[in-house]
């Protein structure tokens, strides 16, 4: 069951005193947030907003909505990374799964010893980083090695985002396959992706765990894919997100030239919110590049090509003639 760290939340306004405060996080502990809410405006009798719009991560922490609506805090919850605040308005709010994994971890590490794996690294996201020394401990009482890889950036150690993988990248030398805590194929898989090692998930709510190299393998194709659609584009257009932490302006207008460059037109288009639907009015536009989120053309359906930096550079060196290389093994895909 997710734990939201309420007392840091509580503490931060009994000493700061805020007249009105905001809370919001990803859609999956709504219902939570919405219950702190409640606590907050019964114990200290101030203005206290949930914002409806979802956080998909650090990157998308809904500021603008703060602002409007005038709050003097922000909470952010359940986005766990290496900074515990965003200027004087942010503050981030831990939320954990209190599952134990002792049942699948002791199972999986007698299970592993048929593969001959030696030497293993655990990653996992924000929920269950807590899970982790745990696991570590029940595998090396098995005989593995296991590794744990150093955060970087947002990330602490042995966590990875859905489009950042330091701790994974990092160790992907060292060991003989990755385990991923919890039941997320989005960032599983991204780790077989980004390393080319066998992962597996482990799922402590059904007990079992699963190598997910086939669905990272369509993940990989499907990229490709659309970058090759996308060469024949006579007019690409170049999206810039508009959230705090997906603006990148600068990106955009390097794409654009450089593609410019290869013979393509290119139009500049500024959104929030980067959905098939808000695209289909564009209709002159045969593919997108959007610098907002590397995963939005991979992880949703989209009717024309919608490419991510990586596949964007990917693009650019077909159409110079450049051999192909491997574009999404690297520790961030922006």
């Amino acid at each position: 069951m997710i734990q939201i760290d309420e007392e840091k939340i509580f503490s931060t306004i009994s000493e700061r005193k805020p007249r009105s405060v905001a809370l919001d996080g990803p859609e999956g502990i709504i219902k939570k947030i919405q219950n702190c809410a409640i606590k907050l405006t019964e114990k200290y009798n101030i203005p206290v907003y949930v914002i409806g719009d979802t956080s998909w991560g650090s990157c998308d922490l809904n500021i603008h909505a703060a602002d409007v609506l005038g709050v003097d805090i922000l909470f952010n919850i359940g986005h766990t990374i290496s900074m515990q605040n965003f200027g004087t308005k942010v503050i981030m709010i831990d939320a954990f799964d209190d599952i134990d994994f002792s049942k699948i971890a002791t199972r999986c590490a007698i299970e592993l010893r048929e593969k001959k794996f030696k030497k293993i690294s655990l990653v996992t996201n924000s929920q269950y980083l807590h899970s982790m020394p745990k696991v570590k401990e029940i595998f090396e009482h098995h005989g593995y090695k296991v590794v744990i890889g150093r955060g970087k950036g947002h990330l602490t150690d042995g966590q990875v985002f859905g489009c950042e993988f330091y701790p994974a990248y990092d160790t992907k030398n060292e060991v003989d396959a990755y385990l991923f805590l919890g039941q997320s194929i989005f960032h599983s898989a991204s780790v077989a992706v980004v390393t080319h090692k066998p992962t597996f998930m482990l799922d402590p709510y059904f007990n079992e765990y699963s190598e997910i190299t086939d669905v990272a393998r369509k993940l990989e194709k499907k990229a490709i894919l659309s970058v090759y659609k996308a060469s024949d584009a006579r007019t690409v257009g170049i999206i810039i997100g508009l959230k705090e932490g997906q603006f990148a302006n600068i990106k955009a207008l390097e794409l654009k030239r450089l593609l410019e460059q290869a013979g393509k037109k290119i139009l500049l288009i500024a959104m929030t919110e980067i959905t098939d639907e808000r695209l289909l009015p564009f209709e002159d536009i045969d593919a997108f590049i959007q610098v907002a989120c590397p995963r939005i053309g991979t992880d949703n359906h989209f009717h024309k090509p919608v490419l991510s930096v990586p596949q964007a550079i990917l693009l650019i060196k077909l159409l110079k003639g450049e051999p192909e290389q491997e574009f999404l093994q690297i520790k961030h895909w922006l």
